[in-house]
């Protein structure tokens, strides 16, 4: 189902309610500008996910990534009837505890008017240091935050000089590159001409195309899988 968006303006803050899949497309560019546009008037959103029937993992790097912006401007994005299909990947990725999630719209409503603020969960020191790299912003924030949320420290970028400039000053023990920086031939024979330096993990081509729980599960299994035992 196409991705249908409707929105209603409450005061200060914009009810933005989805139906259909996100995913990578036309779906979540039409959620970015709906985002885009309500956000110039007002930093405080609330969307409706009760009829969200699909999410890969470029649409949920989407919400991670608007999310962090509103934050970062002093907004807030939460999220209301979740889904029992999108809970289930928030739970296996554990974004659950990223996203404050409420049961209806009028609680996520009365959340911001009593100016409750959701705090993520924080780690003390980092297990692994991973650096990402891909084309793609939206999957870099859904890679960041899954990857974080398992107690690594990460750092992402889209450019692939940089990425060469990165594994010289944070010497990461891991290298994740998305389907978007592996066409680039000559980047990828410099990450393989590493060796040794660094573990270099390939995503699948269809990592940002599939279901986004499924598509973490598996990555972090192959992350722990290139750790120490």
């Amino acid at each position: 189902m196409p991705l249908s968006l409707q929105h209603r303006k409450l005061d200060d803050l914009v009810v933005i309610r989805c139906q259909g899949r996100i995913v990578l497309g036309s779906e979540v560019n039409a959620l970015q500008q709906e985002l885009e546009k309500h956000t110039l008037l007002t930093k405080n959103v609330v969307l409706h996910l009760g009829e969200v029937s699909f999410l890969d993992s470029v649409g949920l790097g989407a919400l991670v990534r608007h999310f962090g912006g509103l934050r970062a401007k002093g907004g807030d994005l939460k999220l209301c009837q979740v889904s029992p299909v999108l809970m289930q990947v928030l739970q296996v990725t554990n974004l659950h505890r990223v996203f404050p999630i409420y049961t209806s719209e009028e609680e996520a409503i009365q959340a911001f008017s009593k100016g409750m603020k959701f705090e993520e969960d924080t780690f003390g020191s980092a297990k692994t240091r991973i650096l990402c790299v891909d084309s793609s912003h939206d999957l870099l924030a859904y890679l960041s935050a899954l990857l974080k949320r398992c107690g690594h420290e990460v750092v992402t970028t889209r450019n692939p000089s940089d990425a060469l400039l990165l594994l010289q000053v944070t010497r990461p023990h891991i290298l994740i590159c998305g389907p978007g920086i592996q066409s680039n031939e000559s980047a990828m024979k410099s990450f393989s001409d590493l060796g040794s330096k660094v573990q270099l993990l390939l995503l699948p081509a269809d990592f940002s195309t599939v279901e986004a729980g499924q598509a973490g599960a598996d990555l972090v299994d192959r992350v722990r899988s290139l750790l120490p035992s």
